[in-house]
């Protein structure tokens, strides 16, 4: 069934993800806290350690300290390795939960909710979109919270010395905490917005070239489309340039602030020493507490910086997450039989757009089992429609599509798919076999009945010529075959599919005229048992067709045999006419 819309905003969404991972968190968030304790503490104890040995005691006095330097020093790698080990898995188990959520919300969006975007932005969402929120989960997120902490612990361990030293590394701390990721904020915020949109615009360029590349060099504008790349191209580096000169700012301003605190710090603990409030053995651990409690703040500038991309990536994420698909499956699907079921169009009408024109109009028509129907009619009547609405990846605007006794929408859309078989004249070959792309109709087919696929396309004999045979590598979108092969291939994965509806939109369009006779003989002679809706405006084999339908302007204008619609001087006569003029004149 079809995933439910989720109704948090873009903004909570990424939130929502950790769902289930608390104790994952409060694991990473521990270990955080617990390096930069460790690390603080060798550096501490180190220098307290040479501060007393510079008074010469007995070494008995010193063992404690050196225990505790050798346990830091070994521990805080074990627990650095962990901490990274659990703070990664997190991060990466949260970037593939988002991929699969995102990857289940566009599965309902397709086709219709996704008209208007490109391809290679679309990539953009689920490749570089998706990594970029590793900085938010893994950067601001954890790092946040083991500054707050670490913070927190180094005010009580100052505050032992005295209350003043605590209250001002406090501050000091938290004034770090809150102004270098304001400052970042504020001066990364609206280029890293920038750099994702650049990003995008750069990777949709790249793709449409690749993919239009035959047509560049045929046009001769490949220069044309390798000057805009480049342009886009520079007009990236010069925003990475601009965040890579706030990056190196705020790593400036970090280490000014550690070194001005442990300063501050200074200046205020050395009166107390004098006064003999603590022992002046303890400044340089006093100062290097400070400097390696900074280790836990310093970081949020930087993270803070990219954080503007972060917010940028989510939007556009949870924009397509968040979409309202086009069709939705009932709350209780209706169990489809597996007795054969009549197909009704019952007064269907449907535009894609409000503003645009009908695409059908009035549409009426039944298609009973076992009955071989053919949709005809010039370009742009409304064919293809149809097949969108068959499939449910739009619902009719008025009227009803009925299967059996029950709505289209009544059906599961998984289950209602699986009963149709659909063979479309841009139909895609994956990058992959010969038999990978067949077993995509049905997985459980054997090479006989593959072959008998092939046979009936006839392709069957050209396959066995090939040395790999059924495992040849087609290519992306079977670039090694033909147009006429590519399409015949569509064609057999649609019969192996074995449906109780076969559905094929043009799908001898690309054949010459006695290879698309053969074929749709064959069809014709193999299908008998089952339904058969054949949409062309190539009028091939209609002897064979029980129903013809003339569709035209979006509306059905004529229907019946081929004989009838000939003796009645229609539409379909001046098609059929044409179509055999045409053909004399090759």
């Amino acid at each position: 069934m079809t995933a439910r819309t989720p109704t948090k905003t873009p903004s909570a969404y990424p939130l929502a993800l950790l769902h289930g991972l608390q104790w994952a968190i409060c694991l990473a968030l521990l270990l955080g806290v617990l390096t930069v304790a460790l690390n603080t503490g060798l550096l501490a104890l180190a220098a307290y350690l040479i501060a007393a040995a510079a008074l010469q005691p007995l070494l008995t006095a010193l063992s404690v300290p050196l225990a505790l330097v050798r346990f830091t020093g070994v521990s805080r790698a074990f627990v650095r390795y962990a901490e990274r080990l659990v703070s990664h898995d997190l991060t990466f188990r949260l970037l593939a939960r988002l991929r699969t959520t995102l990857y289940s919300r566009l599965t309902p969006l397709i086709p219709a909710r996704l008209l208007a975007f490109h391809s290679g932005d679309l990539l953009a969402r689920l490749v570089d979109d998706v990594e970029e929120l590793e900085n938010f989960y893994g950067r601001v997120l954890t790092p946040l919270a083991i500054a707050a902490l670490s913070t927190m612990l180094t005010g009580l361990a100052l505050w032992s010395f005295s209350p003043l030293l605590g209250l001002v590394v406090v501050g000091c701390l938290t004034l770090g905490g809150l102004l270098l990721p304001a400052l970042a904020l504020w001066q990364g915020n609206t280029i890293g917005r920038q750099q994702v949109a650049a990003r995008a615009a750069l990777q949709t360029t790249l793709v449409d070239s690749l993919q239009g590349m035959p047509d560049l060099l045929a046009l001769g504008r490949a220069a044309d489309q390798s000057a805009r790349v480049a342009a886009l191209d520079q007009h990236l580096g010069g925003l990475q340039r601009r965040m890579a000169w706030i990056t190196g700012l705020q790593n400036a301003l970090s280490d000014g602030l550690a070194y001005g605190a442990t300063t501050l710090i200074l200046v205020l603990a050395i009166p107390q020493a004098s006064n003999q409030q603590f022992g002046a053995v303890y400044l340089a651990m006093i100062a290097l507490i400070v400097l390696g409690a900074s280790e836990a703040v310093t970081p949020l500038g930087r993270a803070f910086a990219a954080l503007g991309r972060s917010r940028t990536a989510s939007d556009r994420i949870f924009a397509l997450i968040n979409a309202e698909p086009a069709t939705t499956d009932p709350p209780v699907p209706q169990p489809l039989v597996a007795a054969p079921l009549p197909l009704r169009f019952e007064q269907v009408s449907f535009h894609y757009a409000a503003a645009e024109g009908s695409a059908l109009h009035d549409i009426t028509f039944t298609i009973a089992p076992g009955e071989h129907v053919a949709l005809v009619g010039p370009s742009g009547a409304g064919k293809s429609t149809v097949v969108q609405l068959l499939l449910r990846f739009w619902d009719p605007c008025t009227g009803t599509i009925h299967l059996g006794d029950h709505h289209l929408r009544d059906y599961a859309q998984d289950d209602l798919r699986r009963t149709l078989a659909v063979a479309q004249q841009d139909g895609h070959l994956f990058a992959g076999t010969l038999r990978t792309n067949l077993l995509l109709a049905r997985p459980t087919a054997t090479d006989a009945e593959l072959d008998t696929a092939l046979t009936q396309v006839g392709l069957a004999a050209l396959v066995r010529q090939w040395p790999q045979g059924l495992d040849t590598w087609l290519g992306e979108h079977g670039v090694r075959l033909s147009g006429g092969e590519r399409q015949r291939v569509i064609l057999a994965r649609a019969l192996i599919r074995n449906a109780r509806l076969l559905i094929l939109d043009e799908p001898t369009a690309h054949l010459d005229r006695a290879t698309e006779a053969a074929v749709f003989a064959t069809i014709h002679q193999t299908q008998v048992d089952r339904s058969l809706l054949v949409i062309t405006h190539r009028l091939v084999q209609m002897t064979a067709f029980d129903t013809i339908l003339v569709l035209a302007d979006g509306a059905i204008v004529e229907r019946g045999t081929h004989a009838t619609l000939l003796a009645q001087c229609g539409l379909y006569a001046q098609l059929y006419e044409a179509q055999a003029v045409d053909t004399l004149a090759e």
